[in-house]
C-alpha cells in the first residue's frame, strides 16, 4: 500500500514541483544574501567609526597605536605557531583585527593586522581627530596648533575651533583652483589645440595664405595672453594656500605639521553625537556620489563613472532601439516565413549566448581600427598621426555595447508583435489604411510593452558589463567629462569611466587593496540600485503601455 503511494506520488510530478521550488528559494537566498551582505558593507562604509588608542606588545616591544578596527577573525594558534609567534599551549585560536593605522606618510602602510593577545591596553579619547586628506589617507591623532606663515595662532582647545572656519576658507580656495586649472585654462588649452589643427588644416589644402595665418596668429596670441593672466592668478592662490597649517600629534608623540590645503575634511569621531554622526554620514554618501576619485580612486568620489555610464548606456539605446525594432518588424511582418527566417531567428538567439569579450575584440577590431582609422583618414587628417576616431572612445564603447544587446531588443519587439492578434491588423487594412500606417499606428503602439521592457533589460545589462568596454574606451581614470562647455560639447571621441569598471580597477588593481575594500562594496551596490531602478522602471512603463492599449487587444 506504501509502494502505490509513493508510485501515485512520484508519478503525479509532485517531486519536480518541490525539487523546482526548492532550487529556486535556494537561489532566492543566495541572492538576498548577497544583496544583504553588499548593503552592510556598502553602508556601512561611510559611517564615522570610532578611534581607539591602544599599546601593542610586539615580543619585548610596545608601540602604541591610534586607528580604527576594520575587521575581526579567528586564526588557529598553530598557524600563528608556524610562523615564530609565542602563544599558549593551550590556546586553539587567536582573535586577530584588521586596524586601519592611517598616517601613511609617517607610519608607511595604512593597515596591520594586530592579535588580541597582544593587546595589553586600549581606550577611546574624545580629543582624537581624523584629518582627511587629498593625498596619503587619513591622519589619525591629537591637534596641537594652527599656523599661519609659521607663527602659531591658536593651540589646544582653541586650535579646533578656529581650525572649522580655516578649513572652509581652504576649501573654497581650492575649489577656485579648481575651477581656473580645470574649466578655464582647460578650456584655453582646447581653443589653442584647436587653431593648431586648423592651421594644419590650411596647410594641407594648400590655403596656408599670409592674411588667414595672420588671423590664425591673432587669436592664438589672445589665449595665450588670457593663460598667462589666469596663471598669474593660479600662482597667486597657490602661493595664499600655503599660508595655513595645522600641526598634529601621532601616538607616539611626534609632530607633524600639515597644510591645509591638503584637508578635506576634519572631525572628532569620538565625540560626535547620533545627530552628528549622521549628518556626517550625509555628507559623505553625498561626495560619494558627486565628487571625483582621488587616491587611485580609493577615496574620495565616483561621479565621472556615473556620468560616464549613464552617457554610454544614454548613446547606446540611441543606436540599438532603431535597429532592434527594424530587425523584429522585418523578421516579424515583411520577411517570408521559411528556413531561412528561421535560421536568422537561431542566429539572434545565439548572439545573446556570445561571451561579452568576444564583442569587446569585435568592436576594438572593427570600430576602432578600422572604421575609426578610416574616419581619421577622410575627415581628421590635420591630426593624423595621432588618432582622433582610431582610438578607443565613448562612441566605440557605445555602438559595441549596442551589438551586445540587439539581440535582447529584437527578441522582446518579435515577441510582442506575434501578440498582436492576426484580426487587429485585418480591420486596419479593412478600413483602408497601408500595411506601414496598420505597423506605425497600431501594431507598434500595442508591441511597445514588450519593446520598452526589452529596451530596459538590455540597458540593465549594458550598465554592468565590464569585458567589452576594456578594449574600447572605459578607462581608470579619464581627464576630462566627455560632456563639457566646449563644441561639439558632447565629445565621441574621449575615453570615459564606467561603474562597473571602476568596481573591477578598486577591488583587483588597485595598490591599497585593503584601503579599497570598503570602497569595492559602495559602489556594487550603487550599481545594483541603478539596475533595479531600471528594472523597476521597466515593469513601469510595460503597465501603463498595456493598460492603454488592453481596449484594443480586446
Amino acid at each position: 500500500m506504501a509502494m502505490r503511494k509513493f508510485t501515485k506520488w512520484y508519478q503525479s510530478g509532485a517531486p519536480w514541483v518541490w525539487l523546482s521550488a526548492g532550487a529556486v528559494s535556494i537561489c532566492l537566498l543566495m541572492v538576498f544574501g548577497i544583496l544583504l551582505l553588499i548593503v552592510m558593507r556598502g553602508m556601512g562604509y561611510f559611517w564615522p567609526g570610532e578611534l581607539v588608542q591602544l599599546t601593542y606588545r610586539d615580543g619585548a616591544q610596545e608601540t602604541v597605536l591610534v586607528g580604527e578596527f576594520q575587521e575581526h577573525e579567528q586564526v588557529p594558534a598553530a598557524q600563528l605557531r608556524a610562523a615564530g609567534i609565542e602563544l599558549p599551549a593551550e590556546q586553539k585560536t587567536v582573535q586577530r583585527h584588521l586596524f586601519k593605522v592611517g598616517n601613511r606618510d609617517v607610519l608607511g602602510q595604512d593597515f596591520r593586522w594586530l592579535l588580541d593577545t597582544h593587546i595589553t591596553a586600549k581606550h577611546y579619547p574624545a580629543e582624537l581627530v581624523v584629518l582627511e586628506r587629498r593625498e596619503w589617507g587619513n591622519f589619525y591623532g591629537y591637534l596641537k596648533a594652527i599656523k599661519r606663515d609659521g607663527n602659531v595662532v591658536a593651540e589646544g582647545e582653541a586650535a579646533y575651533r578656529e581650525l572649522s572656519g580655516r578649513l572652509d576658507g581652504a576649501l573654497k580656495l581650492h575649489g577656485e583652483i579648481r575651477t581656473i586649472e580645470k574649466q578655464q585654462i582647460g578650456a584655453i588649452n582646447y581653443s589653442l589645440e584647436r587653431l593648431r589643427l586648423d592651421r594644419r588644416v590650411l596647410e594641407l589644402e594648400g590655403e596656408d595664405t599670409p592674411e588667414a595665418l595672420a588671423e590664425l596668429e591673432q587669436e592664438r596670441l589672445a589665449l595665450e595672453e588670457r593663460y598667462k593672466t589666469l596663471q598669474t592668478s593660479l600662482v597667486t592662490l597657490y602661493q595664499e594656500s600655503k599660508h595655513d597649517g595645522v600641526v598634529m600629534q601621532d601616538a607616539n608623540g611626534q609632530e607633524k605639521e600639515i597644510l591645509l590645503s591638503q584637508v578635506v575634511r576634519v572631525y572628532q569621531p569620538n565625540a560626535m553625537s547620533v545627530i552628528d554622526k549622521c549628518r556626517h554620514y550625509l555628507t559623505k554618501v553625498w561626495e560619494f556620489v558627486t565628487d571625483e576619485p582621488r587616491e587611485a580612486n580609493t577615496e574620495g568620489g565616483i561621479f565621472p563613472a556615473i556620468f560616464g555610464t549613464v552617457v554610454m548606456v544614454m548613446i547606446m539605446t540611441v543606436f540599438v532601439t532603431p535597429l532592434g525594432v527594424i530587425a523584429a518588424v522585418y523578421l516579424r511582418e515583411y520577411a517570408r516565413q521559411g528556413a531561412l527566417t528561421r535560421t536568422v531567428r537561431i542566429a539572434v538567439n545565439n548572439l545573446a549566448g556570445v561571451p561579452s569579450i568576444v564583442y569587446g575584440v569585435f568592436g576594438l577590431g572593427f570600430f576602432v581600427y578600422f572604421l575609426g582609422g578610416s574616419i581619421d583618414q577622410l575627415f581628421f587628417p590635420e591630426a593624423l598621426p595621432a588618432p582622433t576616431f582610431g582610438t578607443p572612445g565613448l562612441l566605440w564603447s557605445s555602438l559595441t555595447l549596442a551589438l551586445l544587446t540587439l539581440p535582447v531588443v529584437i527578441v522582446a519587439t518579435e515577441e510582442g508583435l506575434s501578440r498582436i492578434p492576426r484580426s487587429v491588423r485585418e480591420g486596419s487594412l479593412a478600413l483602408g489604411a497601408t500595411k506601414a500606417e496598420t505597423l506605425w499606428r497600431i501594431v507598434l503602439p500595442m508591441a511597445s510593452p514588450a519593446l520598452m521592457t526589452g529596451l530596459i533589460l538590455a540597458v540593465a545589462r549594458a550598465a554592468g558589463e565590464v569585458a567589452p568596454l576594456m578594449l574600447v574606451g572605459v578607462v581608470k581614470l579619464a581627464p576630462a567629462l566627455p560632456l563639457d562647455m566646449n563644441a561639439p560639447y558632447l565629445h565621441l571621441d574621449r575615453k570615459l569611466m564606467h561603474l562597473g569598471f571602476h568596481v573591477f580597477d578598486v577591488g583587483f588593481q588597485s595598490p591599497n587593496v585593503e584601503a579599497a575594500r570598503p570602497l569595492v562594496y559602495a559602489t556594487a551596490l550603487l550599481l545594483v540600485v541603478v539596475i533595479v531602478v531600471l528594472n523597476l522602471l521597466a515593469i513601469y512603463i510595460r503597465n501603463r503601455l498595456r493598460e492603454k492599449y488592453r481596449t484594443l487587444e480586446g
